[in-house]
């Protein structure tokens, strides 16, 4: 057990979630009100539902030895199309949500083109070709809020964020949803394969036949869904679309997300479930930080702490290093008892 990657990510997300308990007796608790289920593991998925859609789709990006800077940015831009439709668009019933979601999605694949298109076709290095976006995408978010707060105001928008399905938060099912595809195509066909191969080495896998530019092509344009589709969930659950701060840092997070699970900056293998357990680390450490009164000024000084003990811990290299000179002191222990009998 101790060999696989996902040991020492769940024994650290166990401590955090202890840590709480010793703070609070009642974290663990579930309670029903209102006829929804309550409670701090709720809300800790239900906040993190954002972060962990986008570190689904950072996981692949990174699984081909490339990163999405970019999808913080496509969260505000998502989020300011979604309220800007609501909020313009004539019609009854549902007509507007539907219109809002087509152009979030929209967006989102626009974005995650442009950005698969100057890593796969022009050949921009992937850190460079999605900070361009990174820096424009903001800017852009900012000009459709014309630079302030846009409120919305209509309640099938805001349901998706923060409404209620068979008692839980409906994001939680949107997450799920999202899983269970990218974990289907990724494990269940040979996507996944074609995916870690070309990670691993893109020529070889062009030798072999694989068309390695559409690849790189689409893991790009699911990033950028990913990232549509959480920033539709995070503008819907606070009922408003900021265009300079929707979506502020998350593409760290999801980095860092997907690491702690055990994927590989150098690509190949990848972990959607590391992924998933390294983004509600990330979650449950900032919901720890504020509700023990830890001053939020140090919020990513404690993170950067805990993420650097994870990989750390992570490390075959450094645990050998430390089993290998507890060994040697242990044999030379034995070695002086021996020659004082």
């Amino acid at each position: 057990m101790m060999k696989s990657k996902l040991f020492w990510p769940l024994i650290v997300l166990l401590l955090i979630l202890l840590i709480n308990l010793f703070f609070d007796r009642s974290f663990f608790s579930i309670e029903v009100r209102n006829g929804y289920l309550t409670g701090s593991l709720i809300d800790i998925l239900n906040r993190g539902a954002p972060l962990i859609l986008v570190s689904i789709g950072m996981t692949l990006v990174v699984a081909t030895k490339g990163v999405d800077l970019s999808v913080g940015s496509v969260i505000a831009v998502a989020g300011a199309v979604g309220a800007m439709t609501v909020s313009t668009a004539t019609g009854d019933g549902l007509t507007p949500l539907l219109i809002a979601i087509g152009l979030i999605i929209l967006t989102s694949v626009i974005t995650g083109t442009w950005n698969g298109l100057l890593v796969s076709r022009i050949g921009v290095q992937p850190i460079v070709a999605t900070l361009i976006l990174m820096v424009a995408g903001r800017g852009i978010a900012q000009l459709i809020t014309d630079g302030q707060i846009m409120t919305v105001y209509y309640d099938p928008y805001t349901y998706i964020g923060g409404g209620h399905l068979l008692m839980l938060p409906f994001s939680i099912f949107l997450v799920g949803a999202v899983l269970a595809i990218a974990a289907f195509l990724t494990r269940k066909t040979a996507l996944g394969l074609f995916i870690e191969s070309v990670g691993s080495n893109p020529e070889a896998s062009r030798l072999a036949g694989l068309n390695s530019k559409n690849i790189l092509l689409m893991v790009y344009i699911f990033s950028g869904i990913c990232a549509g589709i959480g920033g539709l969930i995070l503008s819907s659950n606070v009922a408003s679309a900021d265009g300079n701060n929707a979506g502020l840092w998350y593409e760290l997070d999801a980095i860092l997300a997907v690491v702690i699970g055990g994927t590989s900056l150098n690509g190949g293998r990848f972990s959607l479930r590391g992924t998933l357990i390294g983004a509600l680390i990330i979650q449950s450490l900032t919901t720890t930080i504020y509700s023990i009164g830890i001053a939020p000024e140090i919020n990513l000084v404690v993170k950067a702490v805990v993420v650097f003990l994870v990989c750390l811990l992570q490390s075959q290299e450094f645990r050998k290093k430390i089993l290998g000179n507890r060994s040697i002191k242990n044999a030379e222990k034995k070695r002086e008892g021996a020659t004082l009998s």
